[in-house]
């Protein structure tokens, strides 16, 4: 079977983006990245597009196409939550090693805070709850999360604290990013003092709603310069809903990874560059301890021991992650992975760490409810 590589990327800056709608968007991120990988329209033979909750087209993957000017062999959008960018490359990768295509464009984006109400917005997100027993009830999305981040507190001793450590760190790394949505520096002390949103999540816990898009191709021969990799991708799916979830302790990441980790004959142990989802402060925290890259309790010591820092041993969402570079939609979640290609090729600038050999990336969608694990490696 062929090797699949990312051999270019885009994005447009996140914040608010007036005037631009999502097909504005996806072709500024689309553009640059044909331009990174010196690749025609005409090279392009697949195609894979994330939903836009601001144009809920049923055929958005050949109504940009036809905006693009593409004329793929292969055209597909796709719907899973925040996992949808992971799960896109993930099936850009199968598609480029089957021999179905040689060059699959992978985009995604939205104009999520400025083409629409703030409640809007809520009420379209609060959807993935059971539409009997928890949207009636008035619940969003972060009541979802802070009821689930209320248990793994309960259950591990992790503390407010503890939570705010991530929102820093995440906000640290989004100032050396000129495309970043939040750049303002804050404390821990802010953070805890923000305004509460569904207890025991703070408003800096919380990722901010942005405009934004990103772009990726994944090709059969991979760029000139560095050579990155798909190595290994996994899923897993074990509930949908909050009241289905059965564990806090698992909730399907660590069963993703495994599987990423396995085809691509790679431990934990093996990664040192990370891409890890973080719509919540709880998120990160609960995904980087439940995959293994720290102890049940411990993960906000490792950001004090700045083993996640940009020149720690595991460098994490170093663009600023969703917390503070910005969520769009599918496009923020796509994020992690353009920043890993561009640390592994050398063009982070100021947010540079020694070259990655193998970079961990992970998403979930809903209520940490679809899970997908990708493994990226620089190849000699």
């Amino acid at each position: 079977m062929n090797h699949a590589y990312i051999t270019g990327v885009g994005n447009t800056p996140f914040g608010r983006l007036e005037g631009l709608g999502t097909l504005d968007l996806m072709a500024q991120a689309a553009k640059q990245a044909l331009e990174h990988a010196g690749l025609k329209r005409s090279d392009i033979d697949g195609v894979l597009c994330g939903y836009s909750t601001t144009m809920p087209h049923l055929m958005i993957s050949t109504l940009f196409c036809e905006r693009f000017a593409l004329r793929p062999n292969y055209a597909h959008g796709m719907q899973l939550g925040g996992a949808t960018g992971s799960a896109m490359l993930m099936l850009a990768r199968e598609l480029v090693r089957t021999g179905r295509c040689k060059n699959v464009l992978v985009v995604a984006g939205e104009n999520r805070l400025s083409g629409q109400t703030r409640d809007s917005s809520i009420q379209t997100l609060a959807q993935v709850g059971h539409a009997d027993f928890e949207v009636p009830n008035g619940a969003s999305v972060p009541a979802y999360y802070g009821l689930m981040a209320s248990r793994y507190m309960h259950e591990t001793g992790v503390t407010n604290a503890d939570l705010a450590e991530f929102a820093v760190l995440m906000r640290n790394n989004a100032i050396r990013h000129p495309d970043a949505h939040l750049t303002t520096p804050i404390s821990i002390a802010d953070v805890l003092a923000s305004k509460p949103i569904a207890e025991p999540l703070h408003l800096m816990d919380c990722c901010p709603i942005s405009d934004g898009a990103m772009a990726l191709i994944v090709s059969a021969v991979p760029g000139a310069d560095v050579k990155v990799k798909m190595s290994g991708a996994g899923q897993a799916h074990l509930h949908q809903h909050l009241t289905a979830m059965r564990n806090v302790m698992d909730c399907g990441a660590a069963r993703a990874s495994k599987i990423a980790l396995n085809e691509a004959g790679l431990q934990v142990s093996d990664i040192d560059f990370l891409g890890i989802y973080d719509s919540f402060t709880i998120t990160l925290l609960m995904l980087l301890e439940e995959i293994g890259f720290a102890a049940r309790g411990g993960a906000a010591q490792r950001v004090r021991n700045g083993d996640f820092s940009q020149h720690g041993v595991l460098p994490l969402n170093t663009h600023g992650g969703l917390l503070s570079f910005g969520h769009c939609g599918v496009a923020g979640g796509m994020a992690h992975s353009v920043e890993a290609y561009r640390q592994f090729t050398g063009q982070a600038g100021v947010r540079q760490v020694k070259a990655p050999t193998h970079a961990f990336i992970h998403a979930d969608g809903g209520v940490m409810s679809s899970h997908v694990s990708l493994i990226l490696s620089r190849e000699a």
